[in-house]
């Protein structure tokens, strides 16, 4: 945007031209020269492609991943199942503390820098993970593998396409999900047969490998020109006043976030804690171990159709009317276990917990640029993805411990429904959010469109008559 005027209203043929760029107007007042040199975007298409390849490369932070390890390193450090599942609880709960963190990080310094820097680490704490000979760095490397590859690797891969697509962008998520989630369930296969060939050890070597030779160069330059696409830059393009931004500080007193918080955290529990004990829980129904693991199958499946379809259809209607859809599908899928038997009605249970878990995990991705903009996602989105994080950490341990009290895992199952119902009962009444006010001057001009009009006179061109 140029703004022209006049020094002196009886010399026209002196004039000062203010330079600006559209995209900081009401910021910092750089100049469109300096807009103009910076790097064009990457089409959708191919940021949604290189986020997906970034989401399933966190596949070797996964708990997928990570199990396909279990019994070697229990065998190779001469260890128990129970101290290294210890260390995995509380390398879990530690890495989620970082989450808020690294969403801060990408709000103030942006995509490409914080990636590389979470891919370095994730492939450090990997090539650790590869050389611990004891139950101290087992822990430690868990810690680091946990934050970076389930959390920093996957916050960053979502996050970054709610910031740069504006058109679509529900779509454009599911896309981004279902193809990382379909990278990430075939880990498990690849790897297996990896260390069959070369070792537990010389497998996690390889995965960091994998992770510096693919991230690395596309947060270097794959991720170039990415920035975000703000209401308040659309805003200036009106002669209305621009809409502030919301602080992480005012998000937090809203239901609404309360409600999407709370959705994904009890979405994550109750998968888990079903996932993590399927074979025993589905033994009960009288389903052989083999039948049992076959029904991850159609949870992935249906898990990926949800991801598309929920994802869609936030460009459509308000999440916290899919929220309410996705925890009405949980307490179904939970309500099958008593009728489930081996055949058509455990395809059926395992579709509906699938497609339930990833409605909720979709429907959050979208929410907050949808309710709240993108200036500070980053942030929203770590504090929400640590409590997530967290409620998986514990998740196993509330159904292994409602086990050993009923006697039977069907109780305890049943029970958990009561989560999705409260969360059920209270989206709808969650409020919309309402965008602060900006502050404005006697004109009715917003203070940091004057801030920056003050500003420009420093980079003012002088005109000669």
């Amino acid at each position: 945007m140029i703004l022209v005027r006049l020094d002196d209203p009886g010399r026209a043929t002196k004039k000062v031209v203010y330079l600006t760029s559209p995209a900081s107007a009401a910021t910092d007042g750089s100049t469109v020269a300096g807009a103009s040199a910076r790097r064009k975007p990457p089409r959708a298409g191919a940021l949604v492609a290189m986020s997906g390849a970034v989401l399933a490369l966190s596949g070797p932070g996964q708990t997928a991943g990570l199990s396909i390890f279990v019994d070697h390193i229990i065998a190779d450090l001469d260890v128990s199942r129970s101290l290294v599942s210890a260390a995995y609880l509380v390398g879990t709960l530690s890495g989620a503390l970082a989450l808020p963190w690294i969403g801060r990080a990408v709000d103030r310094f942006g995509v490409r820098g914080v990636l590389a820097a979470v891919a370095l680490a994730f492939g450090g704490f990997l090539s650790l993970l590869a050389a611990v000979q004891e139950v101290v760095g087992l822990t430690v490397a868990f810690v680091g593998v946990r934050a970076m590859g389930q959390g920093g690797m996957t916050l960053i891969a979502t996050t970054v396409v709610g910031i740069a697509v504006t058109r679509r962008r529900g779509t454009m998520l599911g896309i981004t999900s279902a193809a990382g989630t379909a990278g990430i369930s075939l880990f498990p296969l690849v790897i297996e047969r990896v260390i069959a060939l070369v070792d537990w050890r010389g497998a996690l070597l390889l995965e960091a490998s994998l992770i510096w030779v693919v991230v690395l160069p596309i947060a270097f330059w794959g991720m170039r020109g990415v920035r975000r696409s703000s209401d308040d830059e659309e805003s200036e393009s009106t002669d209305g006043p621009a809409e502030p931004a919301w602080a992480v500080r005012e998000v937090v007193r809203t239901s609404m976030f309360w409600v999407i918080c709370g959705a994904v955290a009890c979405s994550g529990l109750v998968g888990t804690a079903v996932f993590f004990h399927q074979i025993a829980v589905l033994g009960e129904q009288g389903l052989t171990p083999t039948q049992a693991a076959a029904n991850f199958l159609p949870q992935t499946v249906a898990g990926l159709g949800a991801s598309l379809v929920f994802s869609s259809a936030t460009d459509r209607f308000a999440p916290k009317k899919l929220i309410f859809v996705s925890m009405l599908m949980h307490i179904g899928a939970l309500g099958m276990l008593p009728f489930v038997s081996p055949g058509v009605t455990a395809v059926v249970y395992g579709a509906s917990l699938g497609a339930a878990a990833a409605g909720a995990r979709a429907v959050e991705a979208a929410a907050f640029p949808y309710y709240y903009g993108t200036a500070t996602l980053g942030s929203l989105r770590g504090l929400t993805q640590s409590v997530a994080v967290a409620s998986t950490a514990v998740a196993p341990l509330l159904l292994s411990l409602g086990h050993d009290i009923a006697g039977s895992y069907q109780g305890p199952v049943l029970a958990l429904a009561v989560l999705p119902a409260i969360i059920a009962v209270l989206a709808p009444f969650a409020r919309t959010p309402r965008r602060p006010e900006p502050s404005t001057s006697t004109t009715g001009a917003p203070a940091s469109v004057r801030a920056q009009k003050a500003q420009s006179g420093a980079a003012g061109v002088l005109e000669g008559p």
